[in-house]
């Protein structure tokens, strides 16, 4: 039987530097910590995500969630200031040298705030975090989505359809691509996206140490804006370091109907992709009615953020046990 952590003693003691690190880092700035529950009545809408299911005993289904998103907009609605929170998610079927089911999320929320502002200190978190351990990062490089793609495979991703991105897979990535994903992925342009992105496009940020990735096409908005000023794309950005997907941030969608349509849609690529159907999330969407002020939000993976910082080679090498261990 094993029963030694998986995380060296050293690797943890470091943990706990940078989670104190993270808390001083927020404490400064002057936003609220808050927390929200793990045990939620709604599974998220996300085709591609799965939230593991909670029997309780008086007969109700409840599920973990999968980020305190909903919950943090809805204590927003209700007139709170800027807040962060520090915390377990979970996500099944998420297995692998970088997924763990369960793993710890930073998020916060900052009113009347760009997403270039919000980007912006995000990376300052991180090169803080960094300078805890000893590193000082260089600094963040800021590219947009299309010119990302259009520099690591020749594709324009605003224009794509899905047979231009499906050769393009088939060469990038040879016999890794079998039949059997290409059967399911099928004419689904944003799945062809999402692959070559994890696959083969972020790979071409391996030697950038911070890199900062907006203006995602429009069907990848997910729960943000679409811009104002070009309805191609979302106000959207994730950031990189050295390849490695650690953030993703929202200029966050207020309007309730428009939340409700994509609930929606969501539902709909759920069953096209034999996914079990989800109820939309009543109680967020009363709060959008409300009125959600104007604010923007971040998720970071604090696990992934350790494993780049300190060369770690696995999601489990930064934390004392794997789940169900």
């Amino acid at each position: 039987m094993q029963w030694q952590p998986s995380a060296s003693f050293d690797t943890l003691v470091q943990r706990a530097r940078l989670l104190g690190a993270t808390r001083d880092f927020f404490r400064q700035r002057g936003l609220l910590e808050v927390e929200t529950p793990a045990l939620v009545a709604h599974a998220v809408s996300d085709p591609h995500l799965a939230n593991i299911p909670a029997h309780l005993a008086d007969g109700r289904k409840l599920w973990l969630h999968t980020s305190p998103e909903y919950h943090m907009k809805r204590l927003l609605a209700a007139g709170a200031p800027d807040i962060w929170q520090l915390g377990k998610v979970f996500r099944d079927g998420e297995a692998g040298r970088r997924h763990e089911p369960e793993f710890t999320l930073l998020e916060w929320y900052r009113r009347d705030c760009t997403l270039r502002a919000l980007a912006d200190e995000s990376c300052e978190l991180i090169a803080t975090l960094a300078s805890v351990v000893g590193r000082q990062l260089a600094a963040p490089v800021y590219l947009s989505y299309r010119e990302l793609f259009l520099s690591a495979t020749g594709i324009d991703p605003l224009g794509a359809d899905a047979v231009m991105l499906r050769n393009c897979a088939r060469e990038a990535l040879g016999s890794s691509l079998d039949t059997g994903l290409e059967n399911r992925l099928g004419d689904d342009v944003d799945a062809w996206l999402d692959l070559l992105m994890s696959h083969a496009v972020s790979k071409h940020l391996a030697a950038t140490e911070l890199a900062v990735v907006s203006a995602y096409p429009a069907s990848q908005a997910a729960l943000a804006r679409i811009d104002p000023d070009d309805g191609r794309i979302a106000e959207r950005f994730e950031i990189f370091c050295a390849g490695l997907e650690v953030a993703n941030g929202y200029r966050e969608l207020r309007d309730a109907e428009e939340q409700a349509r994509r609930f929606s849609s969501d539902r709909a690529a759920r069953a096209r992709l034999g996914r079990p159907a989800v109820m939309p999330d009543r109680a967020l969407l009363a709060a959008l009615a409300t009125g959600l002020p104007d604010c923007a939000g971040v998720a970071v993976g604090f696990d992934r953020v350790l494993m780049f910082l300190l060369g770690l080679p696995d999601i489990q090498s930064a934390i004392s046990f794997p789940a169900g261990s």
